[in-house]
């Protein structure tokens, strides 16, 4: 997957990351409008922190650019079935695909570079709150907004790998198994296997993928942040008395 490059480099690349994405987030907040080259130079950020991407669906009113009759999960897709080949973080390719198609959102491949964790937003945003409270290094945060189950707060974080032991290691489908639901109620953990949107990504319904906190921090280990986050879950599941999804 990818060209070889998709290696999370850090702050100290030199690269202008954190300027360009703050341009573009005031460049949004001052127009409504679509900004083509605001979108591809964030793209062009997330992939210089050594995220690798590959082109989704986007949403066509609430229906799927895919054209899937009934498509389950519309612009929440990539576009290929060979999407983890596919992924990459060179700037030409992303630029070719970002100007060949100015509507289509992007994924990001998880458990090569990367893993994320995804939580219910409220909960999400309880623990960002928490952990930075406790000075705790958090990385990229997206938010994407949508209704119910569908709004997540996502946090990037460095990946798992693969441990020498197959049997330690489970694919992201398998993170809300029954038997664990106690234990990380309302987590999924995107590893190998597994995408999640970046921003700038559009969802049915006005819904969309914003950063919270950009690309340009550093990826923290993840298990530095899954207590609070687990700690959030459970609150919120005793809040909303919700039975949690089985699906990632």
């Amino acid at each position: 997957m990818g060209d070889g490059k998709g290696r999370y480099r850090g702050a100290g690349s030199g690269l202008p990351r954190e300027s360009r994405l703050a341009g573009w987030l005031r460049r949004r907040s001052r127009d409504s409008e679509p900004d083509d080259s605001g979108r591809e130079d964030l793209l062009l950020a997330v992939a210089a922190a050594g995220l690798p991407l590959a082109p989704a669906a986007y949403p066509v009113a609430y229906r799927c650019s895919c054209e899937r009759i009934g498509c389950p999960t519309p612009g929440r897709h990539p576009v290929s079935f060979a999407w983890q080949t596919q992924s990459t973080t060179d700037p030409a390719q992303i630029s070719r695909w970002a100007q060949g198609d100015p509507e289509a959102n992007f994924v990001t491949a998880t458990g090569m570079v990367h893993d994320v964790l995804d939580v219910p937003l409220e909960a999400g945003r309880n623990a960002l709150a928490r952990l930075l409270e406790q000075g705790v290094e958090v990385g990229p945060v997206a938010e994407a907004s949508g209704e119910g189950e569908d709004a997540r707060a996502l946090f990037f974080t460095q990946t798992r790998g693969t441990p020498e032991d197959e049997d330690e290691w489970w694919p992201c489908e398998l993170d809300c198994h029954p038997e664990t639901m106690d234990e990380h109620p309302g987590l999924r953990w995107h590893c190998r296997g597994s995408y999640v949107l970046v921003p700038p990504s559009r969802l049915p319904g006005d819904h969309g993928v914003t950063w919270v906190r950009g690309p340009e921090h550093a990826l923290p280990e993840p298990l530095t942040l899954l207590g609070a986050l687990t700690d959030a879950c459970a609150r919120y599941a005793v809040d909303h008395e919700e039975a949690w999804p089985l699906h990632h």
